[in-house]
């Protein structure tokens, strides 16, 4: 076999197939991801893990807080970029490394098993001075724009004194933005660069001439000379005595390292970053790579720069692909010097090369040039995610035999440790052929099911989501849940990964199960082509306080508690067509708990309540109306939608589900009808959607306030009128509340 850079045989390559797992959105994983897209690999499951879905390309913010780009313009789309490269996308913070073990810690998730492991997690602001509290850290610098904005919208109006603190590259281009940015925006504002020692501390005398000339020419004071001791409003003081007056200072320093990484027994070098060799590979963990600012690449040390991060994309992917086949990796040859750009955001920049410094228009083009380039790279690619499917055996068992293994179900269920309810006479804890429940006395018993397939890589927030929506019809006839069988399929597959999807999804099932008051007592298994989960819940509701379909009365005002858009918006995703801002908030909606809605609803006098799902807000109107014997105005404008829902419709993106429900009301709308985008999103399928409920007139005012205060983000969006069940289309009589922010009215 192969020798790997440390000299003992590599035990990466495999024909059972390798899990990635990529855990930071930096510019190497970014060029990774693009070159799986255009060339996926064979046996290999990548997943990578992200605190922002939507990170800003370092080499243009300053461009961005100077108003020269649109927010738009600087962010990669990890949802997009991830569907491509056929990867899982896992929306949370990494906290800690069971190296060992090969598991990474998260803040929401179970932890997550690797056989390889890639860290390009950026680097943290440096310690702020004493007083520091009241300073602006440029990092992280995903929110830094907003952070600023909020800054500056608290200083009082005239004049104001702004501190740059730091004189890298990085600080110097940033007091160039802020000082643009002001100017345009109408407010008078001094802008001083305060490096806290030496100015472009790696530049040469010349670099640091013709910063200074820039610099000056453009009314930026420059305080050199001495470290920063304390910082806050009011007052920068540096080590020499000196004392700036400033309104707000700004902590632009170089990077220090996540601390959590100390406790990961990686090896590191002095300053806390991962020690890598030429290969980008840990001098520790030959599985572990570490690229970007969070390595120290110990043959070739360089400052840290994005440069040199989107220049270890490559490497580092043709190394991986090395590994799974058995081979060595091959040492990584950054160039001695980067050309660095410092923007002067007034259609000029500075190029800095080693000891050479040239400025002037043709710089600045030159900027924009690659800048604009590299981003362009990740809007082409393919819509659909690569395919390289894992060789599986020719034929797989169907009936019982398709079931997962027992080691299997045994390892994810040990993991879970459910506890059972009070109901539950038996269940997980000792298991037998069927669960056994004790039924409520004076309640009668409510049973429901739903299955589909999975929509997200991230199996967890997906069981979670599953078993909110499975949930949802007991909830919505005024029951509470008792207990739930899980039916779940997953493919086929290393054991270890399945267990571990096993495990994430029904972790998040049971959390969600928990808060609501029911536990997991049993379920089934099979193998299939992709991942699905569904729940047969059990509940149960005193039979004087049912809420049916059936009882809608007219008068009654028609309340939707969530915004629609979920379908469409999953569709998008599926098709690489969806920004991942856009599946984030239809995720939170579909999280949120029915339970605590409909007993308010119920407080309020409601007469009647569904959830609506899969045919639609009109579909389950409709089903109201028969079952009630009315009719029903309905007032589009009214209705709420996720923020992306409106643009993706009017893209065309429909469910699969759409002309069915639209076949399924045409009978209903008595030829009525609205523009496609308006009556697309009505008939939209909604997953873990909300509740509609008819209110007593008098009492939908204080319903929905005290759905608001739920969080909810409900709407009065009709009333029942008497006749056969037809809905027409009209405005309400009633107003409502302001929408909230981030729901598109």
């Amino acid at each position: 076999m192969p020798r790997d850079t440390h000299g003992v045989p590599d035990p990466i390559a495999s024909a059972e197939g390798r899990a990635l797992l990529l855990v930071g959105g930096g510019h190497a994983h970014l060029g990774l991801l693009r070159g799986l897209a255009m060339r996926p690999e064979p046996r290999l499951r990548v997943t990578l893990v992200a605190d922002e879905v939507e990170p800003v390309y370092s080499g243009m913010l300053p461009g961005l807080v100077a108003g020269l780009y649109a927010a738009e313009e600087c962010r990669v789309d990890l949802l997009r970029l991830a569907t491509a490269a056929g990867a899982r996308l896992v929306h949370d913070r990494a906290t800690g490394l069971q190296a060992g073990a090969r598991r990474l810690l998260c803040a929401r998730h179970p932890p997550l098993r690797y056989d390889l492991l890639s860290l390009d997690i950026g680097s943290v602001a440096r310690p702020l001075p004493p007083g520091g509290d009241r300073v602006l850290p440029v990092r992280p610098i995903g929110d830094f724009p907003a952070r600023l904005d909020a800054a500056l919208a608290r200083l009082p109006d005239g004049r104001l004194r702004l501190a740059v603190i730091g004189g890298g590259a990085a600080g110097v281009e940033l007091a160039f933005s802020l000082r643009h940015r002001l100017a345009t925006t109408g407010r008078q504002a001094e802008v001083t660069l305060v490096p806290g020692g030496t100015l472009l501390p790696r530049g040469g005398g010349l670099p640091r001439a013709v910063v200074r000339r820039a610099l000056r020419a453009r009314g930026i004071g420059l305080a050199e000379g001495g470290a920063v001791t304390q910082a806050g409003p009011g007052r920068v003081v540096l080590a020499d005595g000196r004392e700036l007056d400033c309104d707000l200072a700004l902590w632009a320093t170089g990077a220090a390292a996540p601390a959590w990484l100390r406790e990961t027994g990686l090896a590191l070098d002095p300053h806390g970053f991962v020690a890598v060799d030429a290969a980008l590979r840990s001098l520790s963990h030959p599985e572990v790579f570490a690229t970007g600012d969070v390595a120290a690449v110990l043959p070739h040390k360089r400052e840290k720069a994005g440069v040199w991060a989107v220049r270890q994309g490559r490497p580092l992917l043709a190394n991986i692909r090395r590994l799974l086949r058995g081979e060595a990796p091959r040492p990584y040859r950054p160039q001695r010097h980067a050309l660095a750009l410092i923007g002067t955001a007034d259609g000029q920049a500075i190029a800095l090369r080693g000891p050479l410094a040239l400025s002037g228009t043709w710089a600045w083009w030159l900027k924009q040039w690659i800048d604009r380039r590299w981003i362009a790279g990740f809007a082409a690619l393919p819509a659909m995610p690569a395919q390289a499917p894992m060789p599986a055996p020719a034929m797989r068992c169907a009936g019982c035999g398709g079931k997962l293994p027992a080691p299997v179900l045994s390892a994810a269920l040990r993991r879970l440790g459910a506890p059972d309810g009070p109901e539950v006479l038996v269940g997980l804890q000792a298991p037998d052929d069927a669960a056994v429940l004790r039924p409520p006395p004076g309640e009668v018993l409510l049973q429901s099911a739903d299955q589909f397939r999975a929509f997200l890589g991230d199996l967890h927030l997906f069981g979670r989501i599953a078993a909110n929506h499975a949930l949802g019809d007991i909830h919505a006839m005024g029951g509470r849940p008792l207990a739930a069988l899980a039916l779940v399929t997953l493919p086929h597959g290393p054991a270890a990964w399945q267990e571990d999807d096993l495990h994430a999804m029904l972790l998040g099932a049971q959390e969600v199960l928990r808060a609501a008051g029911a536990g997991l007592v049993g379920g089934h298994s099979a193998e299939g082509a992709e991942p699905a989960l569904g729940f047969a819940v059990t509940g149960a509701a005193d039979p004087a306080r049912l809420l049916l379909k059936r009882g809608l009365r007219p008068g009654d005002r028609l309340v939707l508690t969530k915004p629609l858009g979920t379908g469409v918006i999953l569709a998008a995703a599926m098709h690489g067509q969806a920004r991942a801002a856009w599946l984030d908030g239809a995720v939170a909606a579909m999280q949120q708990p029915g339970g605590p809605v409909v007993a308010t609803l119920a407080a309020h006098g409601a007469t009647a309540c569904t959830d609506v799902t899969g045919f639609g807000l009109l579909g389950h109107l409709g089903e109201m109306l028969r079952a009630s014997g009315c009719a029903a105005s309905l007032d589009p404008a009214t209705v709420p939608l996720l923020e992306g829902a409106r643009e993706a419709l009017a893209r065309g993106v429909r469910s699969t589900l759409h002309e069915g429900n639209a076949a399924a009301v045409a009978g209903l709308l008595g030829g009525a009808g609205l523009a496609p985008p308006a009556m697309a999103a009505l008939l939209d399928p909604q997953t873990a959607g909300g509740f509609l409920a008819g209110l007593p007139a008098a009492a939908a005012p204080a319903g929905l306030a005290a759905l608001r205060r739920l969080g909810c983000d409900a709407a009065l969006i009709g009333t029942v009128e008497p006749g056969p069940p037809l809905i027409r289309f009209a405005p309400v009589a009633m107003a409502i509340p302001e929408t909230p922010a981030g729901v598109a009215g």
